[in-house]
């Protein structure tokens, strides 16, 4: 069962939604999308590869304007310096950037079957099954269901668990205090490390749902497709996970096309990829797919922002970490200056690009009441980051994290700085001198050399890189044991050397320092723009109330994919040229425009059929425009016509789509066309 809710005003029934998904007929939809070619699995005439996709005609144009979009709400309007960088990454770069290490899932084999299964998707799709089991048995024995808790649509929800591998729901009733239990694992799912779901597995008794065979206890997987580079074979690479490195290791040139100043912003739009262990839910979870990644440079000890102002008063529905650790995941509503204030939100800067982020993805059309900023927990965190909030978009398939917003801090420039030797950091020249007191390190050349001999540079700059607290734990070893050991990772020296109290000095010094240099903390928005895609579709697909086989793709007209169908009232050979004539105009005013002129098929089917493909309005040519050079517009939700001129029509369009003029604007000054045999 799929539940509707009508919109009397376009005439349409919409879906509703539940507490964790939305309420869509998905199979409808899918048929949809694959009729009108939105997208496809990759080389689908062979035997199809899981997590690979082309996006047809009608996917394409929609990304593309996302993309553009995107550009205009961040690029330019920021003013960000775009760049494009190589998606082959020599190995050291990621083995740097702690990708090599420490990007990975966790992953599970069915002991018997060698099925494998992303360990949290198994302890969640489980879990849920077995509260949606407790729900329907309490159904059956007439018992109360708490409204936050596990009653949801039965149809909706097997396509969830068959995502999730929670096999069938077998009505089974639970203890109170397990049901609670169940609910807050689920409620901090993602802070689960390896051993933390090993123990939720061999506890809850959880099995492959498909098999009902054991599985072994979680191991990391690195999510990197893995690659050489040259004849040889012996340059090792891999495709990028992520566009952020090319943009850091380009930061110096940045900062010198920048003028030297701070704060700015690099942007970059580009292919990723991440080998992911059970790509599923079509464009949600796959291994090749677009990314839009933002970088944004401040000053670490002035992270206010100069247009805060404007966000601020910006309410957002938070979901913070430590309500989530609460076992709730009900979010709480405040303004972006409120959380800031609070803490809740680290500082302006972040703060600020949550609200951009919520006005582009308010601009494209998603809606406000199936959008949540969820704040990352501990044990979830990427190893960069020290502060990351997820935009997550209310879908059929639950809650989908579409946009993270990081704080980086300054983890990547100090990392790729200290194994290159390459400086990626600001000089600012200080209006008055800065003397301050600081522990100082300085080996003794004369000792520290020899001993170490070459990696003595390495660990030279490993030392000079440790913080005050770091630099006294090692003076009072010294000081203590005459000796301390360092620990190099990813240096060209890496392993551990011992260092003696004659190789080096530890004191405090006073600094004048007349020009002060530091690193920038990095506040990264990062899109994953086949993800608002797919959000965007499910939010925008509706039926028409008098006929529900006719389904509406509601798209705003800055994202639509085509912008205005042009189309002859039948085959007469009077509609060519005209029919011609306006689909130039409105291509030569930047309206992309499609022509559909197969007469074989009725003016309203051929309505319905680029209502499918989300096309705002359409301009019909007939007998009467042969006489007076009229057409009618019509537009797609409400389905009501007006009838012009063709230059006034194509001006309306226009304005239409720029977003100059709105339909109601538009209906207020002209009259309407009877439609009730075309529509």
């Amino acid at each position: 069962m799929h539940l509707l809710q009508r919109d009397h005003k376009n005439r349409r029934l919409i879906p509703l939604m539940t507490d964790t998904k939305l309420n869509i007929d998905r199979a409808a939809l899918e048929q949809l999308l694959n009729k009108r070619f939105f997208y496809a699995p990759s080389y689908g005439i062979y035997e199809n590869v899981a997590g690979l996709f082309d996006l047809g005609p009608t996917g394409n144009a929609l990304q593309q304007n996302l993309i553009s979009l995107w550009r205009q709400h961040f690029v330019i309007e920021e003013d960000m310096l775009e760049v494009d960088c190589s998606i082959m990454t020599p190995a050291q770069v990621l083995k740097t950037s702690g990708h090599v290490d420490k990007f990975a899932d966790w992953m599970c084999k069915d002991t018997k079957t060698g099925d494998i299964l992303r360990a949290d998707h198994l302890v969640e799709g489980v879990l849920e099954a077995r509260l949606e089991g407790d729900a329907l048995a309490r159904k059956m024995a007439g018992m109360a269901i708490s409204d936050d808790g596990a009653k949801k649509d039965d149809d909706k929800d097997k396509k969830k668990k068959k995502k999730k591998k929670a096999g069938p729901v077998v009505a089974a009733k639970l203890d109170d205090s397990v049901v609670a239990e169940y609910k807050n694992i689920l409620a901090q799912i993602d802070n689960y490390d390896g051993a933390g779901l090993a123990e939720l597995i061999l506890e809850h008794a959880i099995c492959n749902p498909e098999s009902g065979n054991e599985v072994t206890s979680p191991v990391e997987f690195n999510l990197m497709f893995e690659s050489s580079i040259g004849p040889t074979g012996q340059l090792k690479g891999y495709l990028r996970p992520e566009t952020a490195q090319g943009q850091f290791v380009n930061f110096g040139r940045l900062l010198e096309f920048n003028n030297q100043k701070m704060p700015f912003a690099s942007a970059m739009v580009g292919r990723s990829f991440r080998n992911e262990i059970s790509p599923r839910s079509g464009l949600l979870r796959v291994r090749e797919f677009t990314m839009a990644e933002i970088e944004h440079y401040v000053d670490p000890l002035k992270k206010q922002h100069p247009r805060f102002d404007e966000v601020s008063a910006i309410s957002l529905p938070l979901l913070p970490g430590s309500v989530q650790l609460q076992g709730k995941t009900q979010p709480v509503v405040m303004t972006i200056g409120e959380a800031v204030e609070k803490k809740i939100v680290d500082n302006q800067t972040l703060g600020y690009f949550l609200g951009r982020i919520y006005l582009y993805l308010m601009a494209v059309g998603i809606k406000p009441e199936l959008l949540r900023f969820r704040q990352h927990l501990q044990n979830e965190m990427a190893h960069y980051a020290c502060d990351c909030w997820d935009a997550e978009i209310k879908t059929s398939y639950g809650w989908i994290e579409c946009v993270g917003c990081a704080d980086r801090s300054a983890y990547d420039l100090t990392v790729h700085s200290n194994f290159t030797g390459e400086k990626l950091c600001v000089r600012e020249t200080l209006p008055e001198p800065l003397v301050y007191e600081k522990l100082v390190c300085e080996p003794n050349s004369r000792v520290f050399g020899p001993k170490l001999k070459k990696a003595a540079k390495p660990v030279q700059s490993h030392l000079l890189s440790l913080s005050e607290s770091e630099l006294v734990a090692v003076k009072e070893a010294l000081e203590k044991n005459g000796k301390t050991t360092v620990k190099l990772s990813g240096s060209t020296a890496d392993g551990e050397y011992e260092i003696t109290g004659d190789m080096v000095s530890i004191e405090k010094k006073t600094i004048t320092e007349h020009v002060r240099e530091y690193t920038p903390n990095v506040i990264e928005p990062s899109f994953g723009m086949g993800r608002i895609l797919y959000s965007l579709i499910e939010h925008s697909f509706s039926v028409r109330a008098d006929d529900e086989q006719r389904a509406v793709l509601s798209f705003r007209a800055v994202v639509a994919p085509f912008k205005c169908l042009v189309l002859p009232l039948s085959s007469h050979p009077s509609f060519a040229k005209p029919l011609l004539d306006v689909a130039r105009q409105l291509r030569s005013k930047g309206v992309p425009a499609r022509v559909d002129d197969a007469a074989s098929a009725s003016i309203g089917r051929r309505y319905a059929r680029n209502d499918e493909l989300g096309t705002p309005f359409a301009i019909t040519v007939d007998f009467q425009t042969a006489d007076d050079r009229s057409v009618t517009l019509r537009e797609r939700d409400t389905t009501k016509q007006i009838r012009g001129p063709i230059d006034e029509i194509v001006t309306i369009v226009k304005d239409l789509v720029s977003d100059s003029i709105t339909w109601d604007s538009v209906l207020a000054k002209h009259s309407l066309v009877n439609t009730s045999s075309s529509d």
